[in-house]
């Protein structure tokens, strides 16, 4: 059974899936009208105008009432689809659950086809950290409600697989030999992981800025006015970046102790050792600029946004424009 062709059929259909979700995501999007945090209605009342028959006719009514309008307010909880788009979001997140499957499906039947964990190379690094970036918009959504996130992450999925199987792309091969060890294991998946955490964080961040800048215009309608408010959209940024903070520190440590043992030391400056150095140290400065000098709101998502640009540069800028040990990317 040729394992390989169908990691690679599994792949495409996961690309099409993404791509298909994305589309229905944004149909949603554009079908979304203004939910007003609160709505004005106006019912009639019937009041009592006089006791006599001139009074009554004067009135209007055969039996001596009148009706006078009363005004209620209702809240609208902002975080609800208004009618007539909610269809669209599920069918979305459906189509982006049935994708998922097919990314695990292809990842793993890679991993069969080479006998081994399916992270040599680049475009399996980049299937790897796309699966678990949607796998975490999956439980997002379904424990938190959050499916509003669905057409940025099926949007940076479709472009992350697209490349994966369009320019990544390398026939299975054995590893090289400085990557036969656990500790590249663990090292892959505690960042993938962290890498998935960091990017959710930064999708937050930007519509926090997309959210506050059409608060301060007084333009919030459409799909917009279906988010959280800003303070929590600041808040779930936060936490899901330092969420990940950990297992990113981890991710460089263990990626120490790998090049102890692939190349006889510890730490080296190569490229992709330092640009993980540099995305950790940008993650702590984040971190400690909100729990210290208390920096929230703009100032934050904007470092945060920088989170998500080291992290993909390091990801594959650095295998595509430097050369030094981690050059394995195979394009």
């Amino acid at each position: 059974m040729d394992f390989a062709a169908y990691s690679n059929l599994a792949m495409m259909t996961a690309w099409l899936l993404y791509l298909v979700a994305m589309m229905v995501f944004g149909l949603e999007w554009a079908m979304a009208r203004r939910v007003p945090d609160e709505t004005v209605a106006e019912t009639a009342e019937p009041a009592l105008v006089g006791a006599t028959v001139g009074a009554a006719e004067a009135a209007g009514t055969a039996d001596g009432t009148s009706h006078r309008t009363v005004r209620t307010s209702v809240t609208v909880d902002p975080g609800r689809a208004p009618e007539g788009t909610d269809k669209w979001g599920r069918i979305a997140l459906a189509i982006t659950m049935v994708g998922w499957v097919a990314n695990v499906v292809g990842t793993a039947l890679r991993g069969v086809a080479a006998h081994r964990f399916p992270w040599g190379n680049m475009y399996e690094f980049t299937i790897t950290t796309v699966m678990f970036i949607v796998a975490a918009f999956l439980v997002l959504a379904m424990r938190h409600r959050m499916r509003w996130l669905g057409l940025p992450v099926t949007l940076l999925a479709t472009i992350g697989v697209g490349l994966a199987v369009e320019v990544f792309y390398v026939a299975v091969a054995d590893l090289v030999p400085a990557l036969h060890s656990w500790w590249f294991v663990v090292h892959i998946v505690a960042a993938s992981i962290a890498g998935a955490l960091f990017n959710i964080g930064s999708l937050l961040s930007i519509l926090y800025l997309l959210r506050k800048g059409s608060d301060e215009r007084g333009t919030t309608r459409g799909w917009l006015a279906q988010l959280p408010s800003t303070k929590k959209l600041d808040l779930w940024a936060y936490r899901t970046t330092a969420a990940g903070f950990p297992l990113w520190t981890f991710a460089v440590a263990a990626g120490a102790v790998w090049a102890q043992y692939a190349w006889g030391r510890f730490w080296g400056w190569d490229p992709k050792e330092t640009f993980s150095l540099v995305t950790w140290v940008i993650v702590a400065a984040y971190l400690h600029a909100r729990l210290t000098a208390g920096w929230k709101g703009s100032r934050a998502a904007i470092l945060s946004i920088i989170v998500f640009v080291s992290f993909w540069f390091n990801f594959i800028g650095v295998n595509l424009v430097f050369s030094g040990l981690h050059s394995y990317a195979g394009v």
